[in-house]
């Protein structure tokens, strides 16, 4: 490992695009600290610690999860990429519906620097939307000091920070898929979950009552607790490399051509199909998108407070949050839905299978062209469900734990589920793609001599 380690700063180019990567992190986590300017850190601070517990505290642990950003601490970076994520999920959904966005999508990177120029534009007005009802729920909280609470200039100042801070925090991650290495929005929210982690082990070494007997209150972490914490975290990440790793590998065998006295071709070669094609990106979509019905419902149930549907929208409002048995079930089912609707978008057949015939290759038993695309996509809708359903399960254990273990949520957030998930995800890709600049350069892997490359499939 040391001798990879040396072998990467061996390389200029590639050890530009490592130190690249850090630094525009580290400058990511630098502005997490930076306070919108006019808002009381101490009074939010504490509000925080009340609601620790409560189902806004666990939206807003989620929020904090999935966007890189935190409002508990009302930073220029407290929006994080969520306004981002949305608008891209917008523009994947349209680009399936309306024609014209479609047709730029087939356009190739012409067309694709187009959709992001949109999406880009939509993040502003996305931004402006949310930071607007931040803004308002700041000054209604009372978070806002006396001087600036009727201010003019503070609205304008939490409007235009909060864009900001997400146009940042975008503009970084472009930066780093442009002269970086790795995926910079998927590392930006790594490395905010990263970050949190530490605070999760420190509270379980504060909770840990390590004696059998006594008198307890059910929020200690007692040793059978801490031990299923420990496996869960195992667990967890052993299935994520499985599961990220795993291939459905489909023969191909190739034509053989007569060219004089000589046959060419007759190899027989394998087309894999990642298990979990979407990877993370469902559990993204699928929490980026759930933060808003527990608001909405709740804004309703004050404003229809006392009239006949009062009791419906309290019913919603209570339960849309994490570890509620409607939430949770909304939370599998986008998980589902995001997975096919990802691994539709990104997975084409028909080209596919096109590409097979025009290179004289084929799948045996299958006739080149319809049939062939017919087939791929059988078999991805099958291995595609086997990936969300692992997915599924990874997603509602941090919830379910913490309601029926008594396990504090910031705990079972961060080691043994999603958060975890994320970042065994994220920094195996990250891992893959230096692998693969030391390879093409003639050195080994992260592996070395005796273990060779990461595997990429497994049979």
């Amino acid at each position: 490992m040391l001798r990879t380690l040396r072998n990467v700063f061996k390389i200029p180019d590639l050890r530009n695009k490592v130190l690249f990567t850090l630094l525009l992190l580290a400058l990511y986590r630098i502005g997490f600290h930076v306070p919108l300017p006019g808002v009381n850190q101490e009074s939010m601070a504490k509000a925080a610690r009340t609601s620790g517990g409560t189902g806004l505290g666990q939206l807003a642990e989620y929020f904090a999860l999935f966007t890189g950003g935190d409002l508990q601490q009302s930073t220029i970076f407290g929006l994080g990429i969520m306004p981002y994520i949305s608008a891209s999920i917008i523009f994947q959904l349209l680009t399936t519906v309306v024609p014209a966005l479609e047709k730029l999508q087939k356009e190739g990177d012409t067309g694709r620097k187009k959709i992001n120029e949109y999406t880009r534009y939509a993040t502003v007005l996305l931004c402006l939307i949310q930071a607007t009802f931040w803004v308002n729920y700041m000054r209604s909280q009372g978070y806002v000091l006396q001087d600036y609470a009727d201010s003019m200039w503070f609205i304008l100042m939490g409007l235009f920070g909060l864009t900001t801070g997400t146009i940042i925090l975008m503009w970084l991650g472009e930066q780093i898929d442009e002269y970086g290495i790795g995926n910079g929005i998927s590392l930006i929210i790594m490395a905010g979950i990263v970050a949190r982690m530490p605070n999760a082990i420190i509270d379980v070494v504060r909770l840990a009552q390590m004696k059998m007997g006594g008198a307890a209150t059910g929020a200690e972490l007692t040793p059978p607790k801490i031990l299923f914490l420990i496996f869960a975290f195992v667990g967890v990440v052993a299935g994520a490399i499985l599961i990220t790793q795993g291939q459905r590998r489909i023969p191909i065998q190739q034509a053989k051509h007569t060219r004089g006295r000589r046959v060419y071709g007759g190899q027989r070669q394998y087309l894999p199909l990642r298990v979990n094609h979407g990877g993370v990106m469902p559990i993204i979509f699928a929490s980026s998108l759930l933060l808003f019905p527990s608001i909405i419902f709740d804004w309703l149930r004050n404003v229809f407070r006392g009239g006949y549907t009062a009791g419906f929208w309290s019913f919603l409002a209570g339960s849309f949050g994490p570890g509620r048995y409607l939430y949770e079930l909304t939370y599998i089912g986008m998980i589902f839905f995001f997975a096919y609707f990802w691994t539709t978008v990104q997975f084409q057949p028909k080209e596919m299978a096109n590409n097979l015939r025009d290179y004289g290759s084929f799948i045996p038993g299958r006739r080149p062209g319809k049939r062939t695309a017919d087939y791929l996509e059988t078999v991805m809708t099958r291995i595609t469900y086997v990936g969300a359903g692992f997915l599924s399960i990874i997603a509602v254990i941090p919830s379910v734990v913490a309601i029926w273990l008594n396990i504090p949520y910031r705990v079972s957030a961060f080691l043994g589920g999603t958060g975890l998930l994320i970042v065994v995800s994220v920094a195996l890709d990250l891992v893959q793609r230096i692998e693969a600049e030391l390879v093409k350069r003639n050195y080994k892997g992260f592996l070395g001599d005796e273990g060779g490359r990461i595997k990429g499939a497994y049979a």
